[in-house]
């Protein structure tokens, strides 16, 4: 078993879209003709032969008495190399995306966490050999 995609609902669709793709590094891809606003998003760059791994629903219906947004709490993505989490921590810095970082307690792992406009919050994790920088 596998997690197949998580679902944002959000009121702003678009920063939500931006901050997946451009420091994330997810693709915006293919989306049926829903009834609503979104975006499906991608990992790996591979919208052609991938499933999405994100969707984004927008939650601005006029008229629409549906659930609140947003729908979850966080989602988290496993980073499995340093080159890997040095990068993410180089786009986050030159986006000018607040973080915050956590040691798992017995677990040899880091997380490192962003609220999101729109009250969701998202987590990277990573084992701790990956965050230290060897020093030269």
């Amino acid at each position: 078993m596998h997690l197949d995609h998580a679902t944002i609902v959000t009121p702003d669709l678009d920063a939500t879209r931006q901050f997946f793709v451009d420091v994330v590094g997810l693709t915006e891809g293919a989306r049926p003709p829903f009834g609503v606003g979104g975006y499906w998003l991608y990992a790996d760059g591979r919208p052609a032969d991938g499933r999405p791994v994100i969707h984004l629903v927008d939650s601005t219906l006029p008229h629409h008495s549906g659930r609140a947004s947003p729908r979850i709490d966080h989602i988290a993505f496993r980073l499995d190399g340093s080159d890997e989490w040095h990068a993410l921590l180089a786009r986050l810095e030159a986006a000018g995306v607040a973080y915050q970082t956590a040691d798992v307690p017995l677990t040899g792992e880091v997380q490192l966490f962003v609220a999101l406009a729109s009250a969701v919050v998202i987590e990277f994790v990573t084992a701790a050999r990956n965050v230290r920088r060897a020093s030269f």
